[in-house]
């Protein structure tokens, strides 16, 4: 027996079941501040 692809949505609701995300606003951040990195932009000198 042949298994599906996985859709988009099931790839997504494992990611996010993976980094046991949540509706509270604080605890997304903090979890994507985990994923994502961020560089601050320097101020151009002029």
């Amino acid at each position: 027996m042949i298994d599906d692809p996985k859709t988009q949505l099931d790839k997504f609701k494992e990611a996010a079941s993976d980094l046991k995300t949540d509706d509270d606003p604080t605890r997304f951040k903090e979890r994507l501040a985990k994923v994502v990195k961020h560089k601050p932009v320097e101020p151009s000198v002029k």
